[in-house]
């Protein structure tokens, strides 16, 4: 494939390196090595020292999708120089309670926020998923699959409980198995243009990106008896060229997605009835308990507004709040590292002290 059926467009070339380098696209990343699409080939490449070195965070190294600059080597293989500015990108916290940012996918188009249209449907998880993906600067859809696991009349009412929280965003009723609504989904992957998939184990991501390829390329596994649910089988992000046109970065399934951004971005793109409420009320910092001319705590009454938005939205706020405070600590952690590995080897160099 070409650079420009990859996804290259002009943010990326007026960030194009000088010297030369080899343009490529990260397709997969396993133990710290990365199997990168190039113009018409391929290549496994390693990071240099001096990148790795000099990255502040994971956040900062090669994710999938991530445009790369390499130094080609015998055999196939490369060495990556530099990693271009991301155009998009979707992050979450790491887990185990550490303040730093993984970046899932890179440089995507649109986020498909894949959930099962049966009974582990769940609201408040795609209100979370939403924020997240507002937060990364592509553009969300929500893809509601295995339709054909839920009786019609029970449709109506669950897609509706949808739609009221999705302002702005498609919602796309489909079923992987029996291909109803994946002919929806076309008109995402024109050429160069990427999509990622998002979503819980067993949501039935892989399935669907087998019916979006036409082909049984993803491995997959049946639903489990008793409770509707697929086993999850996709074991790492990897970026898959669609035929016809556009790319797809399937993604493992996601016990839980803990947020990373600005407590005014994605929420706040995520939640707009409870911000355009808020930005109503008689006080500007209404915290919507019990101050008069609260126009939130009136929409609660008059049941425009489910009390559980509300209660989904203060939630993720605190979340962020906490978060924010312990990446403040943590950057003045880093800082301080970076200055006594500075004077460490100031002490080793004796020739840079000043005179």
């Amino acid at each position: 494939m070409s650079l420009t059926e990859l996804g290259w467009n002009e943010h990326f070339e007026q960030h194009r390196p000088e010297g030369e380098l080899v343009l490529g696209r990260v397709a997969v990343e396993h133990r710290g090595a990365y199997a990168v699409y190039t113009d018409g080939s391929e290549a496994w490449a390693e990071l240099a020292g001096k990148l790795r070195y000099e990255a502040a965070g994971r956040g900062e190294l090669p994710a999938v999708g991530d445009w790369v600059a390499m130094q080609p080597r015998p055999e196939g293989r490369a060495t990556i120089r530099a990693v271009l500015p991301r155009r998009t990108k979707i992050s979450r916290k790491v887990n185990l309670g550490e303040t730093e940012e993984q970046v899932l996918a890179a440089n995507i188009d649109t986020i498909f926020l894949v959930s099962s249209l049966n009974r582990d449907l769940n609201v408040r998880r795609i209100e979370r998923y939403l924020a997240t993906a507002w937060e990364s600067g592509a553009e969300p859809a929500i893809i509601l699959n295995k339709a054909d696991l839920c009786p019609v009349e029970e449709r109506g009412e669950l897609i509706a409980q949808v739609e009221t929280i999705a302002f702005g965003v498609p919602v796309h009723t489909v079923s992987a198995v029996t291909g109803e609504g994946v002919d929806e989904l076309a008109p995402y992957f024109g050429p160069g243009q990427t999509v990622v998939l998002l979503g819980s184990s067993g949501v039935g991501k892989s399935t669907l990106i087998n019916s979006v390829l036409g082909v049984e390329q993803l491995e997959t596994q049946e639903i489990r008896g008793g409770d509707d649910r697929g086993r999850h089988t996709t074991t790492h992000r990897e970026l898959i060229v669609v035929p016809g046109g556009g790319l797809v970065i399937d993604t493992p399934g996601l016990r839980e997605l803990q947020l990373w951004g600005e407590a005014n971005g994605g929420i706040g793109e995520a939640f707009h009835d409870v911000t355009e409420l808020a930005a109503t009320c008689r006080f500007h910092d209404c915290a919507h308990e019990t101050e008069p001319g609260c126009e939130v705590r009136a929409a609660i009454t008059s049941g425009a507004l489910p009390a559980e938005r509300l209660e989904s939205y203060r939630k993720l706020q605190r979340e962020l709040s906490r978060l924010e405070r312990r990446r403040d600590g943590r950057l003045q952690s880093l800082e301080r590292q970076k200055w006594r590995k500075f004077s460490k080897q100031q002490r080793r160099n004796p020739k840079t002290r000043r005179r």
